[in-house]
């Protein structure tokens, strides 16, 4: 006899099971299924595990460059298996959690594939394959699809696990490769290039677009590309990868400009980053009014699909494909589900977005392209981190705050930074754009001394020409 639920949840990554902990405090009976690890890509294989990887090499990066402030460091090694399990134990250590917030909250989790199975059921099985084992018959009123996204991949040019990697290999390398090409140049392919290269290998980075961190506001790609070549790491933009030629033990790309001319380039290894796809298939949509296009299910703003009882949040329901978009979709759809009526939907353009290389790049709202686009008159405010005392003191004086405001009404259209931390500091910027602050409600705030974000007042202050620092 199949149990009963309050509300079903299919993936337990930080859309799910965020979803689950909100629907529980809500006082449902939650169920929640995750076929491989709790917390999704998220936790074990994205956002969490890179970052750590990410602060061994800024390590690694000052360690190199003690004597700017006054050390002699001579002979630094590293140990990589150490550097990737410490990688691996943050993953597992926050894992951990996840399930023990399950556990607090009085979650049931179920391990295994979860398929819609008619009208508010659901079956879970061992695997994806027909034939496989049944773990459980679920009944629900409400049904929650979580099951985030993976790599993208390009005809000819698939990964092996081996010598062409996705973001997974490329966290478990058996060792330190000495050269690379990373193929896409968003979030996840210019982190991976930052890693590497700040761990003493030969990255070039190619883009298919004509500028690098393509979403970004363009001056801050500019920018971006600029701090990155001054590195060392080797950039290509407007370059397509036409075919990879494997070796034994390297591979041999073909790169095509776009003035039609190619040209080869032999690396170690290649990591493919060249965007992900949702995971839509073996879900049990047939038949139902759950509509899927390119791999993506279709939402209204509370999440809710084409069927009824039936709904979507995270990656797999579309862009901006982020951790905390999942999260804030879960406890928005669990929330209307409960009656609450002053839950809010989605704003997506209060989506911070947030790239960890070195250095950093942070945004939210419109970019100054966009705001013109969108017909707004716009004042545009800029202060360089190498106007700001805190950032000269930590030897981080790369950066950049820009600031877009409508130039009639003051409101804060957009906030664009690339610098050390920037990603600690876009937040004031979202709170700033939730609450509708205009310049003066900005202007007026009392930023401490010293820091970096004085930098975002000063930004304020120069779109309307009231810069004092500069």
């Amino acid at each position: 006899m199949a149990e009963q639920f309050d509300v079903c949840i299919i993936g337990g990554g930080p859309g799910g099971y965020v979803a689950a902990i909100r629907a529980s405090q809500l006082k449902m009976k939650v169920a929640l299924v995750e076929a491989k690890h709790l917390g999704g890509i998220c936790l074990n294989w994205g956002c969490i595990p890179t970052k750590a990887l990410l602060r061994a090499s800024e390590i690694n990066h000052l360690l190199n460059h003690a004597d700017q402030f006054g050390f002699s460091i001579k002979g630094a090694t590293f140990d990589f298996k150490k550097v990737i399990q410490r990688s691996r134990d943050v993953s597992a250590q926050l894992t951990k959690g996840v399930a023990g917030l399950m556990k607090k909250n009085k979650i049931t989790v179920i391990e295994g594939y979860g398929k819609l199975n008619g009208k508010g059921k659901v079956l879970v099985k061992e695997s994806t394959d027909r034939d496989s084992k049944k773990i459980a018959d679920i009944e629900a009123k409400h049904i929650i699809i979580a099951t985030g996204a993976r790599a993208r991949s390009l005809p000819g040019l698939e990964p092996d696990g081996k010598l062409v990697w996705t973001y997974k290999e490329a966290m478990l390398p058996d060792a330190m490769p000495k050269s690379l090409l990373v193929v896409g140049s968003g979030a996840i392919g210019t982190e991976f290039a930052s890693f590497y290269h700040n761990m003493g290998v030969d990255v070039t980075l190619v883009e298919v677009m004509d500028r690098i961190l393509p979403v970004e506001d363009e001056e801050i790609s500019k920018l971006a590309k600029k701090f990155f070549e001054a590195q060392g790491l080797k950039i290509e933009v407007g370059t397509t990868v036409t075919a990879l030629k494997k070796s034994k033990n390297n591979v041999t790309a073909t790169l095509k400009g776009k003035d039609g001319k190619s040209k080869e380039l032999t690396v170690d290894r290649v990591i493919m980053a060249v965007g992900i796809i949702g995971n839509t298939e073996n879900l049990g949509l047939e038949g139902t009014g759950v509509k899927v296009e390119k791999n993506q299910i279709l939402t209204n703003e509370w999440c809710e699909t084409g069927e009824k009882g039936v709904y979507a949040i995270g990656d797999v329901a579309g862009a901006p494909w982020l951790a905390h978009k999942a999260s804030h979709e879960g406890v928005i759809c669990v929330e209307k589900i409960s009656g609450d009526t002053h839950v809010k939907p989605m704003k997506k353009h209060l989506i911070p977005g947030c790239t960890y290389t070195r250095p950093q790049v942070a945004s939210i709202g419109l970019t100054e392209a966009k705001a013109k686009e969108k017909g707004h008159e716009v004042k545009v405010g800029r202060f360089p981190f190498i106007g700001n005392g805190k950032a000269i003191a930590m030897g981080e004086t790369d950066g950049l705050i820009k600031t877009v405001f409508d130039a009639k009404t003051g409101e804060l259209l957009g906030a664009h930074m690339i610098g050390a931390e920037v990603t600690e500091m876009i937040q004031g910027y979202g709170i700033a754009m939730g609450m509708e602050a205009t310049e003066a409600e900005l202007m007026h705030t009392i930023f401490a001394h010293p820091t970096m974000s004085e930098m975002m007042h000063e930004s304020v202050l120069d779109a309307f020409g009231r810069v004092l620092h500069m």
